[in-house]
Protein backbone atom coordinates (compact mmCIF):
# COMPACT_ATOMS: atom_id res chain seq x y z
CA UNK A 1 0.00 0.00 0.00
CA UNK A 2 3.00 2.67 1.02
CA UNK A 3 4.52 1.55 -2.64
CA UNK A 4 1.68 2.58 -4.05
CA UNK A 5 0.36 5.52 -2.23
CA UNK A 6 4.41 6.58 -2.58
CA UNK A 7 3.66 6.24 -6.80
CA UNK A 8 0.77 8.38 -6.80
CA UNK A 9 1.82 11.37 -4.44
CA UNK A 10 5.02 11.29 -7.06
CA UNK A 11 2.77 11.07 -10.30
CA UNK A 12 0.71 14.36 -8.83
CA UNK A 13 4.14 15.69 -8.42
CA UNK A 14 4.71 15.34 -11.64
CA UNK A 15 1.85 15.93 -13.41
CA UNK A 16 1.05 19.55 -15.36
CA UNK A 17 -2.30 19.05 -16.16
CA UNK A 18 -4.31 16.82 -13.81
CA UNK A 19 -7.96 15.95 -14.16
CA UNK A 20 -9.55 13.99 -11.06
CA UNK A 21 -12.77 11.98 -12.09
CA UNK A 22 -15.05 11.38 -9.21
CA UNK A 23 -17.70 9.14 -8.46
CA UNK A 24 -19.86 7.94 -5.33
CA UNK A 25 -17.09 6.37 -3.37
CA UNK A 26 -15.75 9.98 -2.81
CA UNK A 27 -18.76 10.89 -0.47
CA UNK A 28 -19.26 8.02 1.39
CA UNK A 29 -16.79 8.94 4.06
CA UNK A 30 -18.90 12.16 3.95
CA UNK A 31 -21.78 10.30 4.57
CA UNK A 32 -23.48 9.67 1.54
CA UNK A 33 -24.51 6.48 0.45
CA UNK A 34 -23.53 5.15 -2.81
CA UNK A 35 -25.62 3.38 -5.16
CA UNK A 36 -24.63 0.08 -6.82
CA UNK A 37 -22.95 -1.29 -4.00
CA UNK A 38 -24.72 -4.33 -1.64
CA UNK A 39 -25.76 -1.90 0.72
CA UNK A 40 -26.36 1.05 -2.27
CA UNK A 41 -29.53 2.93 -2.85
CA UNK A 42 -30.21 0.55 -5.70
CA UNK A 43 -30.12 -2.30 -3.93
CA UNK A 44 -32.44 -1.84 -0.97
CA UNK A 45 -35.62 -2.28 -1.25
CA UNK A 46 -37.67 1.16 -1.74
CA UNK A 47 -40.73 1.83 0.92
CA UNK A 48 -42.26 4.03 -1.91
CA UNK A 49 -43.09 1.17 -3.47
CA UNK A 50 -41.28 1.60 -7.05
CA UNK A 51 -37.62 0.54 -7.34
CA UNK A 52 -35.40 3.86 -6.86
CA UNK A 53 -34.11 3.72 -10.35
CA UNK A 54 -37.62 4.46 -11.47
CA UNK A 55 -38.43 6.88 -9.05
CA UNK A 56 -35.06 8.56 -10.65
CA UNK A 57 -36.94 8.77 -14.19
CA UNK A 58 -37.77 11.74 -16.27
CA UNK A 59 -41.75 9.93 -16.81
CA UNK A 60 -41.95 9.20 -13.51
CA UNK A 61 -41.20 13.06 -11.75
CA UNK A 62 -43.75 14.21 -14.51
CA UNK A 63 -46.30 11.24 -13.78
CA UNK A 64 -45.92 10.96 -9.77
CA UNK A 65 -44.16 14.64 -9.15
CA UNK A 66 -45.18 14.32 -5.77
CA UNK A 67 -44.09 10.89 -5.12
CA UNK A 68 -40.74 11.86 -6.60
CA UNK A 69 -39.94 14.70 -4.48
CA UNK A 70 -41.04 12.78 -1.14
CA UNK A 71 -38.22 10.18 -2.36
CA UNK A 72 -35.91 13.13 -3.29
CA UNK A 73 -35.59 14.56 -0.14
CA UNK A 74 -35.58 11.81 2.15
CA UNK A 75 -32.69 9.88 0.21
CA UNK A 76 -31.14 11.94 -2.30
CA UNK A 77 -30.23 15.17 -0.31
CA UNK A 78 -27.86 15.41 2.17
CA UNK A 79 -27.19 19.17 3.44
CA UNK A 80 -25.55 18.75 6.44
CA UNK A 81 -22.49 16.64 4.51
CA UNK A 82 -19.35 18.27 4.47
CA UNK A 83 -16.28 17.47 2.16
CA UNK A 84 -13.78 15.42 3.36
CA UNK A 85 -9.87 14.88 3.46
CA UNK A 86 -9.94 13.74 -0.08
CA UNK A 87 -12.69 16.77 -1.57
CA UNK A 88 -10.10 19.08 0.48
CA UNK A 89 -6.86 17.55 -1.01
CA UNK A 90 -7.44 18.00 -4.35
CA UNK A 91 -8.82 22.06 -3.49
CA UNK A 92 -5.81 22.14 -1.68
CA UNK A 93 -3.81 21.25 -4.72
CA UNK A 94 -5.45 23.60 -7.23
CA UNK A 95 -4.69 26.70 -4.74
CA UNK A 96 -1.23 26.00 -4.57
CA UNK A 97 -1.05 26.55 -8.37
CA UNK A 98 -1.73 23.02 -9.47
CA UNK A 99 -3.66 22.78 -12.80
CA UNK A 100 -6.36 20.50 -11.48
CA UNK A 101 -9.71 19.79 -13.09
CA UNK A 102 -12.24 18.11 -11.15
CA UNK A 103 -14.92 15.79 -13.27
CA UNK A 104 -17.79 14.63 -11.11
CA UNK A 105 -20.71 11.72 -11.57
CA UNK A 106 -21.77 13.55 -7.97
CA UNK A 107 -24.71 15.78 -7.66
CA UNK A 108 -23.71 16.79 -3.74
CA UNK A 109 -21.50 19.67 -4.83
CA UNK A 110 -18.85 18.85 -2.10
CA UNK A 111 -16.44 19.43 -4.54
CA UNK A 112 -17.40 22.85 -5.04
CA UNK A 113 -18.02 23.15 -1.40
CA UNK A 114 -13.87 22.07 -0.08
CA UNK A 115 -12.80 25.15 -2.41
CA UNK A 116 -12.43 23.34 -6.04
CA UNK A 117 -13.11 26.16 -8.95
CA UNK A 118 -13.18 24.43 -11.54
CA UNK A 119 -15.78 21.59 -11.29
CA UNK A 120 -17.60 20.09 -13.68
CA UNK A 121 -20.67 18.51 -12.63
CA UNK A 122 -21.95 15.92 -14.86
CA UNK A 123 -25.23 15.01 -13.54
CA UNK A 124 -25.75 18.42 -11.96
CA UNK A 125 -26.29 19.58 -8.37
CA UNK A 126 -28.90 19.63 -5.84
CA UNK A 127 -27.85 22.80 -5.01
CA UNK A 128 -29.39 24.57 -8.16
CA UNK A 129 -33.18 24.24 -8.53
CA UNK A 130 -35.04 26.17 -11.47
CA UNK A 131 -38.86 26.44 -12.11
CA UNK A 132 -39.72 24.72 -15.12
CA UNK A 133 -42.31 27.37 -16.36
CA UNK A 134 -39.99 30.67 -15.95
CA UNK A 135 -36.69 29.62 -15.74
CA UNK A 136 -36.40 31.69 -11.92
CA UNK A 137 -34.03 29.80 -9.87
CA UNK A 138 -33.93 28.77 -6.22
CA UNK A 139 -31.75 27.33 -3.02
CA UNK A 140 -32.05 23.84 -1.96
CA UNK A 141 -33.76 25.29 1.27
CA UNK A 142 -36.67 26.40 -0.45
CA UNK A 143 -36.78 22.74 -2.22
CA UNK A 144 -36.74 20.98 1.26
CA UNK A 145 -39.19 23.30 2.83
CA UNK A 146 -41.69 23.14 0.32
CA UNK A 147 -44.98 21.56 1.11
CA UNK A 148 -45.04 18.79 -0.94
CA UNK A 149 -44.53 19.73 -4.75
CA UNK A 150 -42.31 22.94 -4.48
CA UNK A 151 -44.18 25.48 -6.80
CA UNK A 152 -42.85 28.56 -8.17
CA UNK A 153 -44.82 31.91 -7.62
CA UNK A 154 -45.92 31.62 -11.16
CA UNK A 155 -47.42 28.62 -10.66
CA UNK A 156 -44.42 26.36 -12.38
CA UNK A 157 -42.88 23.13 -10.76
CA UNK A 158 -39.24 23.89 -9.70
CA UNK A 159 -37.38 20.95 -10.51
CA UNK A 160 -33.63 20.06 -9.38
CA UNK A 161 -31.35 20.87 -11.89
CA UNK A 162 -29.82 17.36 -11.60
CA UNK A 163 -30.19 15.08 -14.40
CA UNK A 164 -32.77 12.03 -14.16
CA UNK A 165 -32.91 8.80 -16.10
CA UNK A 166 -34.05 10.03 -19.70
CA UNK A 167 -32.57 12.86 -19.90
CA UNK A 168 -29.55 14.11 -21.46
CA UNK A 169 -26.43 15.28 -20.02
CA UNK A 170 -26.01 19.28 -20.60
CA UNK A 171 -24.04 19.25 -23.99
CA UNK A 172 -21.88 22.02 -22.37
CA UNK A 173 -20.55 19.91 -19.63
CA UNK A 174 -20.01 17.06 -21.63
CA UNK A 175 -17.39 19.19 -23.75
CA UNK A 176 -15.69 20.37 -20.89
CA UNK A 177 -15.38 17.02 -19.10
CA UNK A 178 -14.01 15.23 -22.66
CA UNK A 179 -11.64 18.26 -23.52
CA UNK A 180 -10.42 18.31 -19.86
CA UNK A 181 -9.65 14.66 -20.18
CA UNK A 182 -8.18 15.02 -23.58
CA UNK A 183 -5.82 17.52 -22.50
CA UNK A 184 -5.21 15.97 -19.20
CA UNK A 185 -1.43 14.29 -18.41
CA UNK A 186 -2.66 12.87 -15.87
CA UNK A 187 -5.87 11.21 -14.99
CA UNK A 188 -7.00 9.90 -11.25
CA UNK A 189 -10.61 8.12 -11.19
CA UNK A 190 -11.57 7.49 -8.05
CA UNK A 191 -14.45 5.80 -5.95
CA UNK A 192 -16.19 4.62 -9.22
CA UNK A 193 -17.28 1.57 -10.93
CA UNK A 194 -16.97 3.51 -14.06
CA UNK A 195 -20.04 1.75 -15.35
CA UNK A 196 -22.93 4.48 -15.62
CA UNK A 197 -22.85 5.55 -19.17
CA UNK A 198 -22.29 8.31 -21.68
CA UNK A 199 -19.81 9.46 -18.49
CA UNK A 200 -17.71 6.67 -17.98
CA UNK A 201 -16.99 6.40 -21.49
CA UNK A 202 -15.09 9.58 -21.43
CA UNK A 203 -12.28 7.47 -19.72
CA UNK A 204 -11.58 6.30 -23.38
CA UNK A 205 -10.55 9.95 -24.88
CA UNK A 206 -7.90 10.15 -21.79
CA UNK A 207 -4.16 9.94 -24.34
CA UNK A 208 -2.14 11.39 -21.08
CA UNK A 209 0.65 9.68 -19.20
CA UNK A 210 -0.95 8.12 -15.94
CA UNK A 211 -4.22 6.56 -15.14
CA UNK A 212 -4.92 5.90 -11.83
CA UNK A 213 -8.22 4.21 -10.60
CA UNK A 214 -8.64 4.63 -7.02
CA UNK A 215 -11.65 2.41 -5.79
CA UNK A 216 -12.80 -0.58 -3.32
CA UNK A 217 -13.20 -2.68 -5.81
CA UNK A 218 -11.92 -3.55 -9.82
CA UNK A 219 -13.19 -1.96 -12.39
CA UNK A 220 -13.59 -2.61 -16.34
CA UNK A 221 -10.75 -0.31 -16.96
CA UNK A 222 -8.14 -2.01 -14.67
CA UNK A 223 -6.03 -3.21 -17.54
CA UNK A 224 -5.66 0.02 -18.70
CA UNK A 225 -4.73 1.90 -15.79
CA UNK A 226 -0.65 2.18 -14.89
CA UNK A 227 -1.72 2.38 -11.21
CA UNK A 228 -4.11 0.67 -9.38
CA UNK A 229 -5.46 1.32 -5.47
CA UNK A 230 -8.54 -0.67 -4.11
CA UNK A 231 -8.96 1.28 -1.03
CA UNK A 232 -11.18 4.15 0.52
CA UNK A 233 -9.62 7.18 -1.08
CA UNK A 234 -9.81 9.41 2.79
CA UNK A 235 -7.32 6.45 3.80
CA UNK A 236 -5.15 6.75 0.70
CA UNK A 237 -5.15 10.68 1.41
CA UNK A 238 -4.07 10.58 5.10
CA UNK A 239 -1.24 8.27 3.82
CA UNK A 240 -0.20 10.40 0.96
CA UNK A 241 -0.34 13.87 3.27
CA UNK A 242 1.32 12.51 6.02
CA UNK A 243 4.36 11.15 4.11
Amino acid sequence: MEDKTAKLKSIIEKSERLCVFTGAGISCPSGIPDFRSETGLYKTQSEFGYPPEQILSHSFFKKYTKLFFEFYRSSMVFPDAKPNRAHEYFAKLEKSGKNVTVITQNIDSLHTKAGSSNVVELHGSVMRNYCEKCGKSFSLEFVLEADGVPLCPCGGVVKPDVVLYEEPLDEKSVFRAVNSIENADTLIVIGTSLSVYPAASYIRCFGGNELVLINKSETRYDRLASLCIYDDVVRVIEIIESA
